[in-house]
């Protein structure tokens, strides 16, 4: 499995579209087997859906993704989570052992809703 966390220098990025790159950590089980900092190719419309596919991605954290986003994401088989604050390594962490917290998007693009880390 391969995550990417849109980052801010090694903090999760509040808005995943904007962020200034995206760490992508290719995990097995709970153990890391890799990790990877990639530049971000710019922010335009339905392009980033698609180029963290080509990467390989299939689950995308972020501290705020629009509505849209998401759905395109999920469109690509790409499971987005939002809401999510703190140290990407401390996220990843977090995921892993199941006790990531998360809360509101903090991006709603004028669609707030709650999203459950609970089914992840």
């Amino acid at each position: 499995m391969k995550i990417g966390i849109a980052t801010d220098n090694d903090q999760v990025s509040a808005h995943f579209g904007r962020c200034g790159n995206y760490t992508i950590f290719e995990v097995e089980g709970k153990e890391i087997k890799g990790k990877t900092v990639i530049d971000t190719p710019g922010h335009q419309p339905g392009m980033l859906p698609g180029f963290l596919s080509e990467k390989g991605v299939n689950f995308v954290i972020a501290g705020g993704m629009g509505p849209r986003a998401q759905d395109l994401f999920r469109q690509m088989n790409i499971e987005p989570l939002v809401g999510v604050t703190g140290k990407v390594d401390d996220v990843l962490r977090d995921y892993l052992n199941g006790t990531l917290m998360c809360g509101d998007s903090q991006c709603d693009h004028g669609s707030p809703h709650h999203q459950e880390c609970d089914n992840h």
